[in-house]
């Protein structure tokens, strides 16, 4: 990375926003992979300048959250990584609408939410992704998607021109919409709930806490699910029915609680989870025939 563009990058942003060389283990939710050239703490005001710098030098940058749908290589990611950072709060609450930082994590989305008497965000209250990366991915559990309570989005495009997107816009589909295909990047997101009764919602949040404890290895570094639900099955009975079920690959091991978890059991390495989801849809398909789709994001170098 040239020299000149870090000192103009330093002009827009404080020295301690800048990370040199930064373990993308530290990033994510599987607690593996190496460094990034360069990690930008950003906050929402910083972001335009910032990527108008980046196509000035042709400098490549990827945008990440809390890194809970990624599996970043061993030998790091080469360029610039954004994470959005918020200057406060994050989170304010009129009415029924929530306006969102997307660096916010949903769990704390969903308690501000229920400490206003304000439903509809009780499947997300144990998600641990940003809320920019749970639109991204429109994420859902339990019955409930991002796409049923998104009212706005606000984005940056590649230019760095802003832009507010509807619900419509965005073309939610099954753990999808339109950010990454058009290289936008969430800067914040407004939500529209429904008034609630404030003991219900919380008792609902606990009671799938608890289911979440009891069937999903919570108690070990995953990225959630591993794989996308194919038309028809689900993955978990898949994988246990190929007889992968405690299948180990160095540190990366199938979970045995919940067969559709690739879980780190302690000191894998970003190798070991690729290999370890390349054999499960290898053997998946060759006793199934159904072809298993990875909901989790490779990044970086792996080889």
């Amino acid at each position: 990375m040239k020299q000149q563009f870090l000192e103009q990058l330093r002009s827009i942003i404080d020295a301690e926003q800048i990370c040199e060389m930064e373990p993308m283990s530290k990033h994510t939710t599987f607690h593996v992979g190496g460094p990034a050239d360069v990690l930008v703490l950003s906050q929402e005001d910083q972001l335009s300048r910032i990527l108008r710098l980046c196509r000035e030098w042709q400098e490549p940058y990827l945008m990440i959250g809390n890194g809970s749908n990624l599996l970043v290589g061993d030998k790091g990611i080469r360029g610039l990584v954004l994470k959005l950072i918020s200057k406060d709060e994050g989170i304010s609450v009129d009415d029924t609408r929530l306006r969102v930082d997307a660096g916010i994590l949903l769990p704390k989305v969903a308690r501000v939410a229920a400490e206003h008497g304000l439903t509809g965000m009780e499947f997300a209250a144990g998600i641990p992704g940003s809320i920019g990366g749970a639109i991204v991915m429109n994420s859902g559990a339990y019955g409930g998607e991002m796409k049923d309570i998104v009212s706005l989005v606000h984005v940056v495009d590649k230019n760095g021109q802003k832009k507010v997107l509807s619900s419509e816009d965005l073309e939610f589909g099954y753990r999808r919409s339109c950010i990454l295909a058009k290289e936008y990047i969430i800067t914040r997101v407004e939500l529209t709930l429904s008034p609630g009764n404030q003991d219900i919602i919380f008792e609902r949040m606990g009671e799938l806490s608890k289911m979440r404890k009891a069937k999903q290895p919570l108690e070990y570094p995953s990225a959630g699910s591993t794989f996308k639900r194919p038309e028809g099955y689900f993955a978990g009975k898949l994988i246990m029915d190929a007889g992968l079920r405690g299948l180990t690959v160095g540190g990366a091991q199938v979970s045995e609680k919940h067969c559709g978890f690739v879980i780190n059991t302690g000191g894998a390495s970003a190798k070991d989870i690729c290999t370890l989801i390349q054999k499960i849809t290898a053997e998946v398909k060759r006793q199934s025939g159904v072809t298993l789709e990875p909901e989790v994001k490779l990044l970086g170098e792996f080889e």
